[in-house]
């Protein structure tokens, strides 16, 4: 059965399944108990599932390293941050620990964890509480790197992620969380590192991911008027990634225009393009086109922060000089 779910209730709703299905598995985070969490996601966990839904101290490197070591012990921890920027107080737990330890213990070992952490701009929230870090995370060998756009997207790959037995880094866009969607009520699971075309064109591919999504699908509404037919592949995973399905992309539709919120340079769009350049640049009618924010802090100023982070008319633009109109 399908029902609309808000982003926020569909993460919610797939962490009660998965703590029901698995008593191995709880939520820890900074106000995540009778609070209900930053955004709303565990309202209600705590009275449901008595002891399995621990409030932490305003310590990052702290529960996120206890987390580690309680998923070595077979436990699945589900950690909350508040914000994502503070992810870098923590990163040495999550570098130097979680993503090396099956490799350096020979497969003896596993850290099945989530860490779920909000992310992006667009809320004049500041430097401090807008950034975007998966690239960093994507650049490691050991960790996965989530980033659902969609509420039945965000309820499928969650779950996956709990049940995965790797460490998953699992970011949301503050944006997202009242959107409403489709969410079916039955058991499902989203398949980590499988792209999807949320929107199907044989004129050029948008390749993007996160709140970003949103934005193409809006571009494309509109370069619609204009008769150019763009095609949105929604990565969902960027570690690890869907070559196969943006290559099909590619060359199907002879044109390339990868979209991401954050810095250009070493990110995302920059990985999506050199596969394309290195195994489909015979399929290419046009040079690729990149879309991301310019190179500066978030700014405070609701003003500023528009003129630095990528706007619909960016997109747009990069795909009507893909397409030479």
């Amino acid at each position: 059965m399908m029902r609309e779910l808000t982003y926020t209730q569909a993460l919610g709703e797939a962490l009660a399944e998965e703590m029901r299905r698995d008593e191995r598995v709880f939520v820890m985070g900074l106000d995540v108990g009778p609070y209900g969490g930053a955004f709303g996601v565990t309202q209600g966990l705590y009275d449901m599932f008595p002891g399995r839904v621990l409030d932490m101290p305003i310590s990052e490197a702290g529960y996120v390293g206890a987390a580690v070591g309680a998923a070595l012990t077979g436990c699945r921890p589900v950690v909350e941050l508040q914000y994502s920027d503070w992810i870098t107080i923590a990163s040495d737990q999550l570098v130097n620990q979680a993503a090396n330890m099956r490799y350096m213990f020979g497969g003896t070992c596993s850290v099945p964890m989530v860490l779920r952490a909000p992310v992006g701009g667009y809320l004049s929230a500041a430097a401090q509480h807008s950034h975007m870090f998966e690239s960093w995370f994507g650049f490691v060998p050991g960790l996965k790197v989530v980033l659902p756009a969609t509420p039945y997207d965000a309820k499928g790959l969650l779950k996956a992620a709990i049940r995965d037995d790797n460490p998953v880094i699992f970011f949301e866009h503050k944006q997202l969380y009242k959107v409403k969607g489709p969410v079916p009520e039955e058991d499902y699971i989203v398949p980590l590192g499988k792209a999807d075309i949320k929107r199907a064109g044989k004129d050029v591919t948008i390749v993007t991911y996160s709140y970003m999504v949103d934005f193409s699908l809006r571009a494309a509404e509109q370069l619609a008027i204009d008769g150019i037919d763009v095609e949105v592949v929604d990565l969902r995973t960027i570690s690890p990634l869907d070559e196969e399905t943006i290559l099909e992309s590619v060359r199907k539709t002879n044109r390339l225009v990868a979209v991401q919120e954050t810095w250009r340079p070493f990110g995302v769009v920059a990985e999506v393009s050199a596969i394309v350049a290195e195994k489909a640049v015979d399929y290419l009618d046009a040079p690729i086109k990149r879309v991301a924010s310019k190179f500066a802090p978030v700014p405070f100023s609701p003003n500023l922060e528009r003129y630095v982070l990528p706007s619909v008319d960016d997109i747009v633009a990069a795909v009507k000089e893909t397409v030479g109109s």
